[in-house]
């Protein structure tokens, strides 16, 4: 085996269009792990999909089919209709840990139908800190054992379809205030912090079996220094030895700025590798000549004995026993709407009305555009398909939220008004919009489709409706105590 294909055993590139090129079957055929798919790879329909990873498999029946489907507002699969579950926010507002290990054992189901075997969820940050920008809806909330509880709960679901769970971000993301997209994030608090805060949920994943884990690009000061965890040693001795993970370590993806700005993906692919993970995610924007230049720069670095070759052995070693093991038990399903009714089910119960149920006349709804979650994406999100479309306005509330407001009662005068928002707690310009229209119309009824954080005051709206999360199990629920049907 040379060394281009002992690296080709610790990649997932990713690949653009509906039909898997040729440079990527020769490159499976030669021992590529497998791939990565994001929602361009899934346009064509399920039908499709399924075609595409058969003709994947069929050349390396082991491949890895990794895809990042969270449910909720952090989907793949269902990107340009929103996912038929609710994310973990929601979950984590019903609390009910059976509910949340079928909820996922549906999103399993799901994705092996469709021949994906490795998920890129849960995550397991908690959400400490409410301004956080890319955790949001994903988190199962703001306390350690509420999201281990949920956490646990979740990989039993997915892995008992067949389908590798992931636990992530390690050490923690959801104190952060920035997005490790973006920048490379700090973790707030000292190891105290963390060690109580946010490792508790990733012990018990461990605990319970979780087959993979997924370090951050999250800077902790007391233990990386001036690296993020995803490329030091100290981080993965931490879940190495203190939590006792013998599993895959998979790197978040390594074109995210935090990472690729400092070093090149090439660059921190090696560092990764040096620092103790074992698979190497490449974001969707990596091409093949991307794929073969980090697969030139892994070879190298071994040759140069930057990266010790016996790093590099144990890591593809476990990522092949990975892949034989998920080949071992693989589950042969088909997707079951029947089954599938769970989301919307989960998604009933995590609304949270404050006020009566409206009584609404041929209403006007003004569905505010959100601050974009980066992980999210500008998947599909709102009530288009629910209320007509003559009945629906999307606006903007910046950079004029007095505009937006005026422009809002114009279109509603003589009409019952509903708001839509998404986490307004990030946006002030959200809170001055939704502030100047109440203050003219105290009959509208909010709906918040993220976290309700902030919330008019009281007596200033009819009705509050709080959703935790924006998917179409979500949307569909609200729709339902609007009154809307399809």
């Amino acid at each position: 085996m040379t060394l281009e294909q002992l690296a080709d055993g610790v990649l997932i590139p990713p690949f653009p269009g509906t039909t898997a090129p040729a440079w990527l079957l020769s490159a499976l055929e030669g021992g590529l792990a497998g791939v990565t798919l994001f929602a361009p790879n899934m346009d064509d329909g399920a039908a499709a999909l399924t075609a595409l990873t058969a003709s994947l498999r069929a050349v390396a029946d082991d491949v890895l089919v990794a895809a990042d489907e969270e449910g909720g507002d952090v989907t793949r699969v269902w990107y340009g209709s929103g996912s038929p579950y609710p994310g973990n926010a929601a979950l984590g507002a019903v609390d009910d840990v059976a509910l949340t290990e079928q909820v996922h054992a549906a999103i399993g189901r799901d994705l092996a139908a469709l021949g994906i075997n490795f998920d890129l969820a849960p995550c397991l940050d908690v959400l400490a800190a409410p301004m956080n920008p890319v955790v949001g809806t994903r988190s199962f909330g703001a306390t350690p054992d509420l999201v281990a509880r949920h956490g646990v709960a979740a990989v039993r679901g997915l892995q008992s379809a067949g389908v590798a769970a992931c636990a992530k971000h390690f050490p923690g993301h959801g104190s952060t205030v920035l997005d490790s997209h973006a920048a490379l994030a700090v973790v707030e608090g000292d190891m105290s912090d963390v060690m109580t805060r946010d490792l508790p949920p990733f012990r018990a994943a461990v605990d319970a079996g979780v087959l993979t884990v997924m370090p951050g690009h999250l800077r902790v000061p007391e233990l990386t220094g001036e690296l993020p965890a995803s490329l030091s040693a100290a981080a993965i001795a931490l879940l190495r030895e203190d939590l006792g993970f013998t599993g895959v370590i998979a790197t978040d993806a390594l074109e995210m700025r935090a990472v690729s700005d400092p070093y090149g993906v090439p660059g921190a692919s090696v560092r990764a590798l040096a620092a103790g993970c074992d698979l190497l995610c490449l974001g969707r924007d990596v091409d093949a000549d991307g794929y073969l230049a980090v697969r030139a720069a892994i070879a190298a670095a071994v040759r140069s004995g930057e990266l010790p070759g016996e790093r590099l052995e144990e890591s593809a070693a476990r990522v092949a026993s990975l892949r034989a093991r998920l080949a071992r038990i693989r589950i042969t399903s088909q997707a079951d709407a029947a089954a599938n009714s769970i989301g919307l089910a989960a998604a009933r119960r995590a609304l949270r009305l404050t006020g009566p149920r409206p009584d609404l006349l041929d209403p006007v709804v003004a569905e505010v555009e959100p601050i974009v979650n980066m992980a999210a994406g500008d998947a599909h999100w709102g009530l288009n398909g629910w209320v007509p479309a003559e009945n629906l306005r999307r606006i903007a509330s910046s950079p004029d939220p007095a505009a937006a407001a005026a422009a809002t009662l114009k279109a509603a005068a003589g009409r019952s008004l509903i708001l839509v928002v998404r986490d307004a707690h990030r946006s002030a310009a959200t809170q001055e919009l939704v502030t100047l229209v109440l203050g003219e119309r105290p009959d509208a009824v909010v709906v918040e489709m993220g976290l309700p954080y902030w919330q008019p005051p009281a007596g200033t709206y009819q009705s509050y409706l709080a959703t935790f999360g924006a998917s179409r199990a979500n949307t569909q629920a609200a729709a339902e105590v609007l009154g809307f049907t399809a």
